[in-house]
């Protein structure tokens, strides 16, 4: 019986065409995050919590934050990225630079993974075609900007999206996606041996960002539209279960600290990163998710809880629906002012007020506000790194106000329209690959899941990109082989 190639060899992932390519495509990524690093560095509220949890964690040996002058354990976070930081501190210091070229590093890891999975998609195609299909994704991921700037600022994503990268490109083997490659014990070890693994990276991606196991939930929603004939329902029961067992490994070590540590049983994280005890604004939240869809009414809004003044005259026109409900919300937030900070009857009312906005139109809140979202966290200039506003309307007076923003606004939004513009037209040419099943239902179910959190953040999709990217290669698949096919028409004329 022949051998089998092991799918994550790169001798036979990538044919030998892409391996030309290969350095120069990593060296003008790494310049692009370079330039990123020394001319755009980058810190946000998030970084000083992971920093002092990993300053903590590897020089006192507790992994918790300072309160009161006392040293307490916590789980606010998940462990991953403070380990991360803990590391890079332990072999060269406490220098931020030093992270972000680690973490330069690893993105261009990403970019070759990346890579990998526009191969996979393309498994069916002659070496040649595949080889360029697969260089098409590696000079898109490594030239990437959107990707790339999150490498100068010490935050999780570049991580998240190597171990989801990672992931996607296991779960995207043969004899991860495709029951009909199933026919004998040896089979069905191997296939075995992938869910595991990639349950695995999931559950270390996990350690870094919490939702990641909606990449397991893709997995399974995906082969059960593939394989839900009853047929397969066994299979289905396998792969759920090497999936849950390769998971809870990473999991548990994190689960028992914080049994022993503060007294139970947590495998994620707090959902709204909160520390035990902490009374949370969870109906002022409920009031702005029925109409919040901006990333910049994060700031003037959410992010001012718990105590910073909230204006009245940054409430948009949408958020309320008559002049008595304004009048409320305004009574709601004069309160709020004087008493510097969020009452537990203030939260109350602005629960009541969501409740009655909600019944008001479901529609407009159940569909219309998730849909926005949805767009607005797709389909931006992602300057959020950036020293640039984002306004782009009106044209004419943001162009006269600042050209220079003006211009690089307008071509980062335009660089996004055509990411994701040609990713979709791939992933219709290609719609009945199972990866590209696979990688649809995966940006749904996380594009559907940070829809209902308490903002809506651009960078909550990034860890899609690298697949996205990686869809967006087979464009370049079908035009070969469109030309390929050409001269044979030709000749049988």
């Amino acid at each position: 019986m022949p051998v089998r190639p092991n799918p994550l060899r790169l001798h036979t992932m990538f044919p030998k065409p892409f391996y030309k390519h290969l350095l120069p495509a990593l060296l003008a990524g790494l310049a692009l995050r370079l330039f990123f690093i020394w001319r755009f560095p980058f810190y946000s509220g998030d970084t000083a919590y992971y920093e002092e949890l990993a300053r903590n964690w590897l020089y006192r040996g507790v992994y918790g934050f300072y309160s009161h002058g006392q040293l307490l354990p916590s789980d606010a976070r998940v462990p991953g990225y403070p380990a991360f930081l803990a590391a890079i501190y332990f072999l060269a210091g406490t220098g931020r630079k030093a992270v972000m070229l680690a973490q330069a590093f690893v993105d261009l890891a990403t970019c070759v993974m990346a890579a990998g999975i526009a191969s996979r998609l393309a498994a069916d195609a002659p070496d040649a075609v595949r080889g360029r299909v697969a260089t098409v994704a590696l000079w898109l991921t490594a030239l990437c900007p959107f990707t790339a700037n999150y490498a100068a600022v010490p935050l999780t994503e570049v991580l998240a999206t190597f171990f989801t990268t990672l992931a996607l490109l296991i779960f995207l083997s043969p004899a991860g996606m495709e029951f009909d490659r199933i026919s004998s014990k040896r089979d069905g070890g191997r296939a075995a041996r992938n869910w595991f693994a990639g349950g695995l990276v999931v559950g270390l991606g996990t350690l870094v960002r919490p939702e990641t196991p909606l990449l397991l939930a893709a997995v399974l929603i995906a082969l059960w539209l593939r394989h839900h004939r009853h047929a397969n329902w066994k299979k289905l029961e396998a792969a759920t279960l090497w999936m849950a067992l390769g998971l809870l490994p990473p999991l548990a070590p994190w689960a028992a600290r914080n049994a022993l540590s503060l007294g139970r049983v947590q495998f994620l994280a707090p959902r709204y990163a909160e520390t035990y005890g902490d009374v949370l604004p969870t109906g002022f939240y409920a009031w702005t998710q029925t109409w919040m869809f901006r990333f910049r009414d994060a700031y003037l809004f959410t992010w001012k809880l718990p105590s910073q003044p909230i204006e009245l005259k940054n409430v948009p026109s949408y958020a309320t629906d008559s002049p008595e409900e304004f009048s409320r919300v305004a009574s709601l937030l004069d309160r709020y002012n004087r008493g510097h900070g969020m009452t537990r009857q203030l939260d109350f009312e602005f629960a009541e007020l969501a409740r009655e906005r909600a019944e008001r139109h479901p529609i407009r809140t159940y569909v219309w506000v998730p849909i926005e979202r949805a767009a607005a966290m797709w389909f931006t200039p992602r300057i959020t790194l950036l020293p640039y506003s984002g306004r782009l309307w009106p044209l004419a007076e943001s162009y006269h106000n600042n050209p220079a923003d003006f211009e690089v606004t307008l071509g980062l939004a335009l660089l996004n329209v055509v990411y994701v513009g040609i990713a979709l037209a791939a992933a219709w040419f290609w719609r009945t690959n199972p990866g590209v099943l696979l990688i649809a239902t995966f940006i749904v179910v996380r594009t559907a899941f940070f829809t209902q959190v308490q903002t809506c953040e651009p960078r909550y999709v990034l860890e899609c990109f690298p697949a996205v990217l990686a869809v967006a290669a087979q464009l370049f698949r079908r035009s070969v082989q469109g030309r390929r096919a050409k001269p044979v028409l030709a000749n049988s004329k």
